[in-house]
């Protein structure tokens, strides 16, 4: 793809503008609209663009750290098809476009380059046309802070998630099934009567010897609603997300498995590799925040022992394609 990024020459059709906000709150100078009308008045009146040379590329509620952003992506396939030959890229900020140094480098001395790309970063200086500026010159730093503020906001919430979760504060957008988030400062779990029974009648069969597959079919055949559905139909929604509309095995593992039902707030279960990668690893038991008696329990301490006792000794037989349990597997 060749461009020609000389301004008001006819060959160049598209100048891509991108914005970016990582909140809905950001303050008047960082915000969309803010950041739309200093470049539009750039591209007017000093680079000599009109209007409808302009193609904005918005990412609202998107974090800098990577660059999988929907607006983002949808921009690069455009250059890399060679949509209409984009020859310029202009951001308000060199923060807008991404805090990841490596990536950020990655576009503007190599992929843009190749695409005879004219990058700038209106506040910061940058301009790729003029490889002799100030601006150019600090952009390998100014990618590093940008990173180092990505990083060290990171830390920040980390800290505040684990002193609210140290403190008892349950920091969830929903409670878990059988429960609903209290009034109080600490949103304490509140039991939610009828979820509740079923999170009863879960635990006591698993405690006679049934396996979850069973319980599962159980709660099917009378049209019991999964936490899922129920969570919604408590708000008077339909859940958005896909879903079979049925308990299954997994669900009722997860009931099983969750210590709020004896009244043990435990938090921090899982994080993330970093704050760069996302991909969501488990922690140890011994690395949660737990606070026991935290709010009132829905089944005693006695019947959660009995079901790791049955968690510990049963195996659960496999199923064939048609729903069979064999009688000997397991």
């Amino acid at each position: 793809m060749t461009n020609n990024n000389k301004a008001g020459n006819s060959e160049s059709r598209i100048t891509a503008l991108y914005v970016r906000v990582s909140t809905g709150y950001q303050i008047d100078k960082d915000s969309l609209p803010f950041q739309k009308k200093e470049l539009k008045n750039y591209c007017l009146h000093v680079l000599h663009i009109p209007n409808e040379e302009i193609e904005i590329y918005e990412d609202a509620g998107k974090s800098g750290k990577n660059t999988d952003r929907p607006a983002f992506q949808r921009m690069l396939m455009d250059i890399e098809n060679g949509k209409d030959g984009v020859s310029f890229v202009l951001v308000f900020k060199l923060s807008r476009f991404g805090r990841n140094y490596i990536q950020v480098g990655q576009y503007t001395d190599y992929i843009f380059p190749m695409y005879n790309i004219r990058f700038i970063a209106l506040t910061d200086n940058v301009d790729t046309a003029n490889s002799e500026s100030a601006g150019m010159d600090m952009l390998p730093i100014m990618n590093i802070f940008h990173e180092w503020h990505a990083a060290n906001t990171s830390k920040k919430l980390r800290a505040v998630f684990e002193s609210n979760a140290k403190s008892g504060k349950y920091k969830t957008t929903f409670a878990s099934y059988g429960y609903v988030k209290g009034d109080d400062e600490n949103y304490t779990p509140v039991i939610d009567p009828y979820a509740a029974g079923v999170v009863r009648r879960i635990f006591e069969m698993r405690a006679s010897g049934d396996n979850v597959t069973k319980i599962a079919d159980a709660l099917n055949s009378e049209n019991i609603l999964p936490p899922q559905d129920y969570k919604y139909s408590q708000i008077g929604k339909e859940n958005p997300q896909f879903s079979h509309h049925l308990w299954s095995p997994t669900a009722v593992k997860r009931v099983l498995a969750n210590p709020i039902y004896i009244g043990q707030l435990s938090q921090l279960r899982s994080t993330t590799v970093s704050y760069k990668n996302h991909k969501i690893i488990q922690k140890n038991e011994e690395d949660w925040a737990t606070i026991l008696n935290h709010h009132e329990a829905i089944i005693s301490q006695e019947l959660w022992d009995k079901v790791r006792e049955v968690e510990a000794s049963v195996s659960t037989g496999k199923q064939t394609k048609k729903g069979v349990t064999m009688p000997l597997s397991g």
